[in-house]
């Protein structure tokens, strides 16, 4: 079973052995513990329940309590499940994850949640053009346009492009190269942008399709 919870510290730089520099992600990987595994005879699935940062017993509820202390663990403040295949499965409950389950050089995918913008216009939501400054559009330069249609069908359809609320969606960012695997202080560092700020909350997978 390869996948871990993580926190987002922040990007940085790293230079490689010909001196190129190599945007990567640092990710605080662990350590996680196992605190439940999913049965497809009892849950209908396969999965593991994984469980990250250690937190104050007075933050959780007594359910949750409950539910740690069936493996002896510690308050936890996260829990994440990880689907995995019926061969996959090789992890017992009560089982420490570290940032070593991956090793240099694998690619993964990164889930996180990006950042809330609030609710925005159409060009910034939806990256449309503004309209002409001049012949009396002093006014329309940042209006969406006609967002109706004629007799038939008469109403806006679902799903137009408009303002609204945007980001503090779930975003998946695929096919990263882990660049650094530290261990002892259970750091990874991939290359490239991860989604969400710093602080935030990220699930770390192999990737699903390989690129590059």
């Amino acid at each position: 079973m390869k996948g871990i919870i993580g926190k987002k510290v922040g990007m940085t730089q790293i230079f490689d052995d010909h001196g190129n520099v190599i945007p990567v992600t640092v990710i605080q990987a662990g350590p996680c513990y196992v605190t439940q595994i999913r049965t497809a005879d009892r849950d209908g699935y396969i999965a593991v329940q994984l469980g990250f940062a250690e937190t104050k017993p007075e933050r959780l509820t007594k359910g949750q309590l409950g539910h740690l202390k069936r493996n002896n663990l510690p308050a936890l403040r996260y829990l994440r499940e990880f689907r995995v295949r019926d061969g996959e499965l090789d992890v017992e409950e009560g089982q420490t994850i570290k940032a070593d389950v991956f090793a240099k050089g694998e690619r993964v995918d990164v889930i996180g949640t990006s950042k809330g913008r609030g609710f925005q216009g159409g060009i910034k939501r939806h990256s449309f053009n503004r309209q002409p400054k001049t012949h009396g559009a002093s006014d329309r330069t940042r209006a969406p346009g006609s967002v109706g249609s004629n007799t038939f069908p008469g109403r806006t359809l679902r799903g137009k492009r408009m303002a609204g609320h945007m980001g503090s969606e779930r975003v998946t960012t695929e096919n990263l190269e882990v660049v650094v695997v530290d261990a002892e202080r259970n750091l990874l560092a991939v290359r490239g942008s991860v989604p969400g700020a710093r602080g935030g909350i990220v699930l770390i997978k192999p990737a699903r399709v390989r690129r590059g």
